[in-house]
């Protein structure tokens, strides 16, 4: 029943994208988007979907750019490897789309990237990651920090905050968000005089995961961190305490979706994980941004996903406008020379690797929601 609800408003969402964006009858400056509105991780495409779609919406009431209204066409990966490859090639080749937004999973990222790169179409990522995404070539951009910065924020917290001197590490072997986000926790906990007891594998898309639980359990762990996906996780964390594993679990933003409170609940309650920003944080651009995305979808409350999502099309046509083009080169050159970018997640500064520098906060699941406990600067 949950899976057919979210396909008919992955569907809805879908066709919005096409029909509320103030097409101009091939007139206007064609953006595409490729995210997973449908699929085991439908949720984080959905939100940054949304987030985009606000954008867009939000810059064409304005007026649009260079004199001309904004083209979002979006195309649904299904969350599958494989099929984000023949949607990117579609929007750039039958579409004409002068720049890509997308994706959140770093590996569906992976995927565009080069397809992007090699055809000198400008990419930002919303919210991948992996450090690996921006390496692919100089047409690759980001808005999210990476999963060197994420690894280290939480492994600092674990010691520092949670005062944890042994971890366990469960990781999604299927997943490169997964696998890098446990490295960089893994060394930066291990240089902050922590002891890695148990390192145990699943893939993603498991249902039983109690034989690793259990050896895990058996290491005696003062914590787990666990860097998966919300649905993986919140089944880990129900079987977790049917075991009697009573530490907490740590992760990092793949954890952030109400299907994690769904699916978990009180089995997530008190557990914590990084991520790129926070609804209820006291900023005025986070206070504005939540307003205007509660009136367009019905009252809901936008995640870091959806934040990311609005960011990565302001941020990208912030540098259509300096650019004064849609030139593909010149586009590129501007989205390279980025610098303070004041964005819904914080301030962005673009590095030599096209990466975001900026802030990560720390959320804990208190009361069935998500709040906010700190903000970690770079």
């Amino acid at each position: 029943m949950h899976r057919r609800t979210l396909s008919l408003a992955a569907f809805s969402i879908f066709l919005t994208a096409f029909t509320g964006c103030g097409k101009s009858g091939g007139g206007g400056i064609v953006i595409g988007e490729f995210a997973s509105l449908t699929g085991k991780e439908a949720t984080f495409g959905i939100s940054s979907h949304e987030g985009t779609l606000l954008a867009i919406e939000t810059l064409n009431a304005a007026g649009g750019v260079l004199g001309k209204n904004i083209e979002l066409l979006t195309e649904d990966n299904q969350s599958k490897a494989g099929e984000t490859s023949n949607v990117v090639n579609k929007l750039i080749s039958k579409d004409g789309a002068v720049a890509m937004l997308g994706e959140v999973a770093s590996s569906r990222s992976l995927e565009a990237a080069p397809i992007c790169q090699e055809s000198g179409i400008p990419m930002v990522s919303p919210a991948s990651t992996n450090p690996k995404v921006t390496e692919v070539g100089d047409y690759i951009f980001r808005v999210c920090f990476i999963d060197p910065f994420q690894g280290t924020v939480m492994a600092n917290f674990v010691t520092k905050t949670l005062k944890a001197n042994k971890v366990a590490v469960f990781t999604d072997v299927k997943s490169d968000y997964s696998k890098g986000l446990a490295k960089f926790f893994k060394e930066g906990f291990v240089k902050n005089g922590g002891q890695i007891v148990a390192e145990l594998d699943f893939n993603g898309g498991d249902k039983d995961f109690k034989a690793q639980l259990t050896a895990i359990k058996g290491a005696t762990p003062d914590a787990i961190f666990v860097p998966g996906y919300y649905t993986d996780v919140a089944l880990i964390a129900i079987q977790a305490k049917q075991l009697g594993i009573a530490v907490p679990l740590c992760g990092g933003d793949g954890w952030e979706s109400q299907t994690l409170l769904d699916i978990g609940k009180d089995a997530v309650e008190g557990h914590y994980f990084s991520t790129h920003y926070a609804s209820d944080a006291a900023s005025p651009a986070v206070t504005a941004f939540v307003a205007a995305y509660k009136k367009r979808f019905n009252g809901k409350v936008p995640d870091a996903m959806a934040a990311l999502g609005y960011d990565s099309a302001m941020f990208l046509v912030d540098a259509i406008k300096r650019a004064g083009s849609k030139e593909s080169k010149a586009l590129r050159d501007a989205l390279a020379a980025s610098k303070d970018y004041e964005a819904v997640t914080g301030k962005i500064s673009i590095n030599a690797q096209r990466d975001a520098v900026k802030s990560a906060v720390i959320l804990q699941v208190k009361d069935g929601k998500f709040k906010y406990l700190e903000t970690v600067a770079p």
